[in-house]
């Protein structure tokens, strides 16, 4: 009988492949070397992680409350402009006289004021509306009537009185 083998270029089987990827632990932390220098530096650098990571938070909280409050001065400061420009407006006489006559209807003495009512276009004018309920309908009693029976009832009522003493 003839043996068989496989040719060289045929993938390993697959024992020898596992094998191949383990790694032994001690030979790998064997392998690393640590000096006295390298461990201080490395503790000098957690250290200043620990050190540094508070303050750097402190300083992006502080920074977005820095941007807040410039942001409401900056709205303020819009608004104090704001009622400036109205207060100067009020100072102008033709701007109070405009504004006494569109707001309160006012005139000078002599003039004629018309008010029109109904000046709206048709398109401009409201719709009809539709009726609130179908529902709805008259009532079969008198609302006097009801009314003057619940007072005489509610005056006729026997009081309740709490124990005495």
């Amino acid at each position: 009988m003839s043996r068989r083998t496989a040719p060289p270029s045929a993938s390993p089987p697959a024992a020898e492949r596992s094998a191949r990827r383990r790694v032994d632990v001690r030979e790998w932390l064997g392998g690393i070397r640590l000096s006295g220098f390298m461990i201080i530096m490395l503790g000098l650098v957690v250290l200043a992680v620990l050190v540094l990571v508070p303050t750097i938070g402190t300083y992006v909280d502080q920074r977005q409350r820095i941007a807040a409050l410039e942001h409401a001065v900056q709205v303020t400061q819009e608004q104090i402009d704001d009622l400036e420009a109205q207060d100067d407006r009020w100072n102008d006489p033709a701007y109070i006289m405009t504004q006494a006559r569109e707001r309160l209807y006012y005139t000078q003495p002599g003039e004629i004021f018309y008010l029109v009512d109904n000046d709206l276009s048709a398109a401009q004018q409201p719709q009809e509306r539709a009726a609130v309920s179908d529902e709805v309908q008259q009532t079969r009693t008198d609302w006097m009537s009801q009314l003057v029976r619940s007072v005489v009832v509610a005056g006729a009522a026997q009081s309740a009185t709490g124990p005495v003493g």
